[in-house]
């Protein structure tokens, strides 16, 4: 966030403030489920929620386009409740007659994804690994071995584009301009 602090000012001042540990219970309690250490301590900082009047309730998922990539963005806990939702299974898992390779698991909660929910990164309660889905593809466990990991790789990705050595984005006017 420091990064994007310095390098589009503009893109951070949009974002809200951090969620409160009253929010972060009353979701936990209504999903069912724990949130992650990681996922806490991310939410606690920085809760990238949209203001009730800007959500669209004709998408899927809705937050601030363009950070950390073009077409994605973190989602906030009323986000992520609803994406989680959308995707929990009352088995625990999806395809019921694959538990061990399922596409989705209830032990997931995403905390990344597109508007239409179709493909994002979500954290494995159990571990803390950080995974990705594709609606239609096969999901990637332990793509990241934890939220500290995965962020590194998005600051690595901003020091590019304040280096000038991104092709697809750049910073222009205190934001962040994909190509």
């Amino acid at each position: 966030m420091s990064l994007l602090r310095e390098h589009a000012p503009a893109d951070h001042a949009d974002l809200p403030g951090p969620a409160t540990e009253q929010m972060l219970a009353a979701a936990e309690e209504r999903m069912g489920i724990s949130l992650h250490g990681d996922l806490r301590t991310w939410l606690v900082l920085n809760n990238p929620d949209l203001p009730e009047e800007d959500v669209d309730d004709e998408v899927a998922c809705c937050g601030f386009d363009g950070f950390p990539d073009e077409g994605s963005f973190f989602l906030g806990i009323r986000a992520m409740e609803r994406l989680y939702a959308n995707r929990s299974t009352s088995c625990g898992f999806d395809p019921p007659d694959q538990p061990d390779y399922p596409f989705w698991r209830n032990e997931w909660i995403p905390f990344l994804s597109d508007q239409d929910g179709w493909r994002g990164k979500f954290i494995d309660v159990r571990d803390g690994r950080v995974g990705r889905w594709f609606v239609g593809e096969i999901t990637v466990t332990g793509e990241y071995e934890s939220m500290a990991q995965y962020f590194d790789s998005v600051a690595e990705t901003l020091t590019r584009i304040a280096d000038g050595s991104s092709p697809v984005c750049r910073f222009t006017e205190g934001r962040l301009v994909w190509s």
